[in-house]
C-alpha cells in the first residue's frame, strides 16, 4: 500500500474543506416536524420513514431501532453500518431506564504498541485506514439483543423495508456524490479494486446494494448468529484475512453486548441520563453540567461571552479527567463517585476567572486518592407507547477504515484509532488519552458518544445524540441548554451555532461565520486561542421533545440531510 501518511493527509484535507462549508441559519425554520403520536429522526429521510413505517405497523421502539440502523447502513454507508458499533440509552413507558453497550472491540491477537514503530513512535495512519485498524464489530449483536428483548415484531417484518431498500437502491445525495468522488482513489487503493461506492455515482441517480440485501435475509434466516459464527462470518473471516486484519472466528465468535447502568444526574428539575463508560459522554456530560449550574448562564444571554466563558472552562477541565481516567470499565477501575461529587466538581472550577482564559497547560487532571469522529451518526425514536431511545452508531473515520467487504455489502469500522496508541499521543480527532484507555485483547475502546435523555418532574421531556467525534459531548451540552436555559423548541435549539473545547489542544472551534467579530475579539483579548485551521461542524444534532400539550416536536439538524418524520 502507498504511504500511510499521504492516505491520512488526503482524508485530513478533504474532509477539513468539506466541513467548513457550513451552512448559513438565516431562512432556517425555527420550529421542527409536529407529531401526535410517534417519531424518528435519523440523517437520512430514507431510514426514517422506514422506522416510521415499522411504528404503524404496531411495533414499538426497539423494533424501529432495529430497521433505522440497517436503512442507514443502506442509504448512510459515511457511518451507518453492520461493520461498526454503538451505544443504546432507553426509557420505556414505565420510567425504567437503562442502556447497551455494543462498542466495538480489540482483537484477541491485538497487542499494546501494534502501531508503534522500532523507536516507539506512532505509525501514521496505521490505526485509522486498512485492516489493522479493524475492531471487532457490534452493531448486529447490538440490534438483535436489544430488539429480542423488547421488540414486539419479527425480525423478518422489521428487516422487509431495508431488504427493499438496498435491493431497489436510494438517490444519490450531492453530498454523498462529492464523498464519493473525493474518496475514490483512496478507497481504491485500500480495497485494491473499484468499489460499488466511487467516483462514476451521482447525485440523483439511484445506487443499489443487492448484495447487502442478501446479507440482511441471512441474518433474517439465522439471527446475529449467522454474522458471529455462520456463513457471513465465514465470509467476513477470509475478508479480513486477506486484507491484513488480525480478526479471526474466535474475536466474532467471542463478542457480546453488555446492558450497563446509564450515568444518571440532576440538573435542577430534571433528570438526565447518558451513556456509561466505555463512552466518556455520560460522565463528561454530567461534569460540565454540575459545574456550569451554580452560574447563572440564562441571564448572561444566550452564546454570549460570560456563557461562552463558564461552558468552555466546564468542558477543558472535563476533558483533561476524561482523557486521563476513562476507559472500558471491564478493564480499568474509574473512580464514577468521586469525578461526579458536587465537592470535587466545584474544586475543579475554583480557579475559573471571568477577568481570563485558564491556560490548558494550567489544568490537569483533578486530584483523585484512587486510581470518536465526525464520522458518526445518531438517530432518536420515541414510539405511541411512550417508550423513547437515543442510538449513537459509528464506523469511527468516514467510511471507517475503507475497507469494503464486496462479498457482503458494507463498510468496515476503524475504531482501533479510538484507543490511545501510545498514551500522550493525540488520536485523529485530536484527542490525547492514557494508560486507562491504552489497547489489550478483546478490550472495548473508548468512545465520546453521547445519547441522552431527559425528564422532567418523572416525565420523558427530550431524547438526543449527535455525532461529532470529540465534539459530540459538547453539542449535545449546548443543544440541552438551549431547551431547558434558554427556552428554544427542539429545532431551534438544533440550529443554533455551536463551539468546542477539549483541553488539548487549548483552542476554541467555532463554527464558521455564526459568531460576531466583536465577541470572537472579546475572546480574545480574554486569552483564548482559536484555531487557525478550517473548523469543523461542530456534530449533528439529531432530537425529540415532548411538548407541554403533549406533542411531539422533532429537531433535525440542518448541517445534513437529516430528517424528522412522525405520525
Amino acid at each position: 500500500m502507498k504511504s500511510w501518511i499521504f492516505s491520512f493527509l488526503i482524508i485530513t484535507i478533504f474532509w477539513s474543506c468539506k466541513d467548513n462549508q457550513s451552512p448559513q441559519i438565516s431562512n432556517i425554520p425555527h420550529q421542527g416536524v409536529i407529531a401526535e403520536k410517534a417519531m424518528v429522526v435519523s440523517a437520512r429521510e430514507e431510514a426514517s420513514e422506514i422506522g416510521l413505517a415499522i411504528l404503524k405497523q404496531g411495533g414499538n421502539a426497539f423494533d424501529a431501532m432495529m430497521a433505522t440502523e440497517m436503512a442507514l447502513a443502506v442509504c448512510y454507508p459515511f457511518a451507518g453500518n453492520l461493520g461498526g458499533g454503538g451505544f443504546l440509552v432507553y426509557r420505556l413507558v414505565d420510567g425504567s431506564k437503562g442502556s447497551l453497550d455494543y462498542r466495538e472491540k480489540a482483537p484477541l491477537a491485538a497487542t499494546k504498541d501494534m502501531y508503534l514503530d522500532q523507536q516507539g513512535n506512532v505509525i501514521p495512519g496505521k490505526s485509522t485506514i486498512g485492516g489493522l485498524a479493524v475492531g471487532v464489530p457490534g452493531t448486529i449483536a447490538g440490534i438483535f439483543e436489544a430488539q429480542e428483548k423488547y421488540g414486539l415484531l419479527d425480525v423478518a417484518t422489521v428487516l422487509e423495508p431495508v431488504i427493499q431498500l438496498a435491493e431497489k437502491g436510494f438517490q444519490i445525495s450531492e453530498t454523498q456524490e462529492r464523498e464519493f468522488s473525493a474518496l475514490d482513489s483512496l478507497f481504491t487503493v485500500v480495497n485494491g479494486k473499484t468499489i460499488l461506492f466511487n467516483k462514476s455515482a451521482k447525485a440523483g441517480e439511484i445506487l443499489q446494494n443487492k448484495v447487502l440485501a442478501n446479507t440482511l435475509r441471512l441474518l433474517v434466516a439465522g439471527g446475529s448468529n449467522a454474522f458471529y459464527e455462520g456463513v457471513i462470518a465465514d465470509s467476513l473471516v477470509a475478508f479480513f484475512q486477506r486484507n491484513g486484519s488480525i480478526i479471526t472466528h474466535e474475536d466474532l465468535k467471542q463478542y457480546q453486548p453488555v446492558w450497563r447502568e446509564p450515568i444518571t444526574f440532576q440538573y435542577k428539575e430534571y433528570s438526565i441520563s447518558s451513556m456509561a463508560p466505555p463512552a466518556s459522554g455520560g460522565i463528561c456530560l454530567a461534569q460540565m453540567m454540575s459545574m456550569i449550574k451554580p452560574f447563572k448562564i440564562k441571564d448572561y444571554g444566550h452564546n454570549s461571552l460570560k456563557t461562552i466563558q463558564v461552558l468552555v472552562e466546564a468542558e477543558r477541565r472535563s476533558y483533561a479527567d476524561r482523557n486521563y481516567y476513562l476507559g472500558d470499565p471491564d478493564f480499568v477501575d474509574i473512580p464514577t463517585q468521586h469525578l461526579l461529587s458536587d465537592l470535587y466538581l466545584m474544586q475543579r472550577m475554583e480557579n475559573f476567572s471571568f477577568e481570563r482564559a485558564t491556560p490548558s497547560t494550567e489544568i490537569q487532571q483533578g486530584n483523585i486518592a484512587i486510581y470518536e469522529i465526525d464520522e458518526t451518526t445518531h438517530y432518536s425514536i420515541v414510539d405511541s407507547f411512550g417508550n423513547a431511545i437515543a442510538v449513537t452508531t459509528t464506523l469511527n473515520g468516514a467510511y471507517g477504515s475503507k475497507l469494503f467487504a464486496d462479498e457482503l455489502g458494507f463498510f468496515l469500522n476503524n475504531e482501533m484509532d479510538d484507543f490511545s496508541s501510545k498514551p500522550g499521543e493525540p488520536n485523529m480527532f485530536g484527542l490525547v488519552g492514557a494508560e486507562a484507555n491504552s489497547i489489550a485483547p478483546a478490550k472495548r475502546m473508548l468512545s465520546s458518544m453521547t445519547p441522552t435523555i431527559v425528564e422532567k418532574d418523572g416525565e420523558l421531556f427530550m431524547t438526543l445524540g449527535t455525532p461529532g467525534g470529540s465534539t459530540i459531548i459538547t453539542s449535545v451540552l449546548q443543544t440541552v441548554l438551549n431547551v431547558i436555559e434558554f427556552d428554544m423548541g427542539m429545532q431551534q435549539a438544533v440550529n443554533a451555532p455551536r463551539f468546542h473545547h477539549q483541553w488539548l489542544p487549548d483552542e476554541i472551534r467555532m463554527e464558521p461565520q455564526t459568531f460576531s467579530p466583536e465577541l470572537l475579539g472579546k475572546l480574545e483579548k480574554l486569552g483564548y486561542i482559536f484555531s487557525d485551521k478550517p473548523t469543523p461542524i461542530l456534530g449533528k444534532v439529531d432530537g425529540i421533545l415532548v411538548l407541554d400539550d403533549g406533542r411531539l416536536e422533532g429537531g433535525a439538524d440542518r448541517r445534513g440531510d437529516d430528517t424528522a418524520v412522525g405520525f
